[in-house]
């Protein structure tokens, strides 16, 4: 689907405090802690869109530092709108394509990964493109910390029958794989829902999720 462009929203993300412009340079790695002032786990969304979840999740657990990641400018606007409102000092943004993840943060720098509803790309050409590619995996593996996990969640069941099967040859472990999220009463408990999982659950959709290590 394509996206509308909002008009000036590139100069809005360019000029928000929220967001952390270094990462152009790419002169981030190993230093997030200090980019926030103080030490914690470092948790990260890739693909974030509006920003809903990893807002509540930063509002819930201020022992944390997180980091929105979001490709579209448009998109981002949102989230910055949402921080304007109710600014969390324990939340950041980057404008940046997923595949520079391993560039702006460093070996083991990142506690957990969190994929929500990411483009299917459903062509067979853009495999490589899905953010639960082995490709992927293996940029994820560079950044994460020994014992860090990534939790992943889709609709889509093609997707996620993929990103399941991606797995193994990439090196990874699946602690979780359920293909009815909201049917487990132990795996909701905590449960923060995206503006599509909202959405596509109302519309009686399953949503599937798998957590993994590496």
């Amino acid at each position: 689907m394509r996206l509308k462009n909002i008009t000036g929203s590139r100069e809005v993300v360019a000029g928000s405090p929220y967001v952390v412009q270094e990462a152009v340079q790419q002169s981030c790695p190993g230093t997030w802690n200090r980019i926030f002032g103080s030490e914690a786990p470092i948790y990260i969304e890739i693909g974030m869109g509006k920003g809903k979840f990893i807002h509540t999740m930063a509002k819930e657990h201020p022992e944390i530092h997180f980091v929105g990641i979001e490709k579209y400018s448009s998109v981002l606007l949102r989230a910055i709108q949402k921080m304007e409102q109710e600014e969390l000092p324990n939340l950041k943004f980057l404008r940046m394509d997923a595949e520079n993840v391993d560039k702006v943060f460093g070996p083991g720098e990142v506690d957990r990964i969190y994929l929500n509803f990411s483009d299917p790309w459903p062509k067979d050409r853009h495999a490589k493109r899905r953010l639960p590619s082995r490709e992927f995996l293996a940029r994820y593996a560079r950044i994460l910390k020994q014992g860090g996990r990534l939790e992943f969640k889709t609709d889509n069941r093609v997707l996620f029958d993929f990103a399941v099967e991606e797995i193994e040859p990439a090196g990874w472990k699946a602690e979780v794989i359920t293909y009815d999220l909201h049917g487990d009463a132990k795996l909701m408990e905590g449960n923060v829902m995206t503006e599509y999982e909202e959405k596509f659950s109302a519309l009686g959709n399953p949503i599937c999720k798998y957590i993994i290590t590496f």
